[in-house]
């Protein structure tokens, strides 16, 4: 690789990681600093099949082929029940007070293009101003919670996603390359002479320690991993590394699951969203069980980018829709609640007679959840969400 190629390799690797000129300290602090993942289901996944309205009969009527049936889902309350491919992974914590679900939550973009609406989500941006695309929800949080304190903040995913770029430098691991970096040691050393004497020495230098660093241990667990105990697939053996890092570094974390655009042949019970599901839930019990005592400090909040259509389609599946359902898990969630504003599912309240409607607006829903976590002023959730109003909803 010559030299100006190596450059630009470098300049995007130290993108991806965030850097910036203010680094974040690396350890997680004391043993009772919340820790908060987000879940991102990129694709759309279909939450009425995930919380069953099982007390409408239109949900039946709209969903001949694919509606899952009032005895095969798990009763949450009188009126929704719960998808039963998570029969041994959420299940069990709901019992024991640690899943909330939020339905009729999202955004306001009624634009259905999975792109333009989870650049939405993740910017947390007033919805009609102009879009700062170098200032994702999570990195400002991180700014307002980070002053003063160990915090760390890290995407587990290929690149730094929206949500965590911004002014404060995070770092990002790609859990599915572990052992094959992007930039090899005698590159890494090369872009560091570079920068040698500049202002940029000591982020450039600082950058590459800190995805060795975590490159290393992450390789180490994956050998562990391989004795049978664990998975060797999927969102199950990724939760676990996550776990182990949010455990003991990392406060603030971020992961995606792709996947979930089931315009074809989604299934009911059983089937392919049945699948995707019963995978998310194996992944999400495994982190939760990984996280030992740590567990009662964790907040995990799993979101998508809209819902989709309520009827189903003519390739029995579903398509881009409004309205979605959001989860919140973990030791500090006030559990076994369905929680928000709501409203009887049936035709006549259906967004533009096809959708679930947005009652829970995302940054609404999140700012109260982060003002409950962390004890928030009103400045600074203006900060992390601005222009938004935060809803207490209890969830914490």
């Amino acid at each position: 690789m010559n030299r100006r190629k190596l450059l630009h390799h470098s300049l995007i690797g130290l993108a991806g990681l965030g850097m910036a000129s203010r680094p974040l300290k690396l350890w997680a602090g004391t043993p009772g600093t919340p820790r908060l993942l987000v879940v991102f289901l990129r694709g759309a996944y279909d939450a009425a099949n995930l919380l069953v309205p099982t007390a409408s009969s239109f949900y039946y009527e709209a969903r001949p082929n694919i509606a899952i049936a009032k005895s095969a889902a798990l009763p949450l309350d009188d009126s929704w029940g719960l998808a039963p491919a998570l029969a041994d992974s959420i299940q069990p914590l709901w019992q024991q007070g640690q899943v909330s679900f939020v339905p009729f939550a999202g955004t306001h973009d009624t634009t259905r293009s999975h792109f333009e609406t989870q650049d939405h989500i993740e910017l947390g941006q007033p919805d009609n101003a102009s879009r700062d695309f170098r200032s994702g929800f999570m990195n400002r949080l991180a700014g307002v919670l980070g002053a003063g304190s160990s915090l760390e903040a890290m995407a587990f995913t290929d690149q730094v996603p929206l949500i965590l770029r911004g002014s404060l430098p995070v770092a990002n691991q790609a859990l599915r390359d572990l052992g094959k970096p992007a930039i090899s040691a005698s590159q890494a050393q090369t872009i560091a002479g570079m920068y040698a004497g500049t202002r940029l020495a000591g982020t450039v230098s600082g950058g590459f320690e800190v995805r060795d660093e975590v490159s290393r241990e992450m390789a180490g667990e994956m050998e562990a991993a391989s004795r049978g105990a664990i998975a060797a697939k999927g969102f199950s053996l990724e939760a676990r590394r996550v776990a182990r890092l949010m455990r003991d570094r990392v406060s603030l974390g971020f992961i995606d699951v792709g996947g979930w655009d089931t315009h074809v042949g989604e299934g009911g019970a059983t089937g392919q969203l049945a699948g995707k599901l019963s995978e998310l839930g194996k992944g999400l019990a495994l982190f939760a069980d990984e996280m030992g005592p740590q567990w009662a400090n964790t907040v995990v909040v799993v979101v998508s980018e809209f819902g989709r259509t309520f009827r189903e389609n003519g390739n029995r599946g579903t398509d881009h829709g409004h309205g979605s359902a959001y989860w919140v898990l973990g030791g500090r969630v006030n559990g076994r609640r369905i929680a928000g504003e709501q409203v009887e599912v049936k035709a006549a309240t259906l967004f533009q007679n096809r959708d679930w409607p947005v009652l829970n607006e995302y940054r609404a829903l999140l700012g109260g959840l982060f003002k409950r976590m962390y004890g928030l002023s009103d400045a600074q959730l203006a900060t992390v969400f601005p222009g938004a109003s935060a809803r207490d909803l209890g969830l914490v």
